[in-house]
C-alpha cells in the first residue's frame, strides 16, 4: 500500500518534470491510500487553481482508491507525531495515516525526507 501525498498528487496533475517521476511510483487503485485530509487539501488547491469542475473530477478519482477516514487513533497518533518530528497537523496526519496502515509515503515535502517508509522525490535540488 501506498500513501500519496497532496505534494506528490499535485506534481503529478500538473505533469511537472517531478511528477513524471511520481508516476513511476503510482500504484494501482486498489493500492493507492487516500487519506480524507489529502481529499481536502487536493478540494482546496484544485477548485483555486482549476476550478470546481476538475477539483469534482480529482476527488472522484481519489473515491476509487483507498479512501482512510480521520478516526481517534489516527489523530492521537498524529498528535504525537506533531511533538515528535515538528510535523504541521495536516502532515502528522498524513503520516499517522501512513503508519496505522502499515503503509509507505510517497512525498515532495522535504519535512518527511528521512522518515521511516518515506519514499521522497525532491521539486529540485535546492
Amino acid at each position: 500500500m501506498l500513501l500519496v501525498d497532496t505534494s506528490a498528487w499535485i506534481e503529478w496533475l500538473i505533469g511537472s518534470p517531478v511528477g513524471s517521476i511520481v508516476a513511476g511510483y503510482l500504484p494501482t487503485r486498489d493500492q493507492w491510500l487516500v487519506p480524507t485530509i489529502v481529499q481536502l487539501e487536493l478540494a482546496k488547491w484544485l477548485t483555486r487553481e482549476t476550478g470546481e469542475e476538475k477539483a469534482d473530477q480529482v476527488i472522484a478519482f481519489t473515491q476509487t482508491c483507498s479512501v482512510v477516514n480521520l478516526d481517534t487513533s489516527i489523530a492521537l497518533s498524529a498528535a504525537e507525531l506533531c511533538s515528535r518530528y515538528r510535523l504541521a497537523t495536516a502532515d502528522a496526519i498524513i503520516y499517522a495515516t501512513t503508519l496505522a496502515i502499515g503503509a509507505d509515503l510517497l512525498t515532495c515535502d522535504r519535512h518527511f525526507e528521512g522518515l521511516p517508509g518515506v519514499q521522497f522525490v525532491p521539486k529540485s535540488n535546492g
